[in-house]
């Protein structure tokens, strides 16, 4: 055997005992921003429903949220979006840029409200988003309300 097979072996070896999400995973940015997109959508629109399977999905085990100051862990976030809107009667993203670094992804974006009597304003937030076995969640959220004038 010469030296170039044995590193060759020695190689492929050591390939072989990565961790699969090292050794073999990749992601596409377009698939993987489309579906981050996507969410970001679907969690806005859940603000006006009791639709808590999309905060459940997305939001991390470890996730920690700031909502205008609160910080809410993903028990108190999937249990408040169970309850229902509350007041709101919509809620619809306006943007989301989505910007990688590696298995993590910032996203900030705004969204649009309505709540009972007429009450107009928007959410502007920053969201943490990372791949953890092959699943893309968040685990830093950070929201501010702005009324409309």
């Amino acid at each position: 055997m010469n030296i170039a097979s044995t590193a060759a072996r020695v190689g492929l070896l050591a390939f072989t005992f990565l961790p699969s999400d090292v050794a073999t995973d990749s992601y596409s940015r377009a698939d993987a921003e489309r579906y981050i997109t996507r969410s970001e959508a679907a969690w806005a629109e859940s603000v006006a429903t009791n639709d808590a399977s999309v905060v459940k999905r997305i939001l991390a085990e470890d996730c920690m949220w700031v909502l205008d100051g609160e910080v809410l862990d993903k028990a108190r976030a999937v249990a408040d979006a169970a309850k229902g809107p509350g007041d709101f009667l919509s809620n619809h993203l306006d943007y989301a840029h989505v910007r990688f670094f590696g298995d993590t992804a910032v996203v900030q974006g705004s969204e649009t409200w309505t709540r009972k009597g007429g009450k107009r304003g928007h959410f502007v937030w920053l969201d943490t988003w990372i791949r953890r076995n092959r699943q893309w969640q968040i685990v830093a959220a950070e929201d501010i309300s702005v009324p409309i004038h």
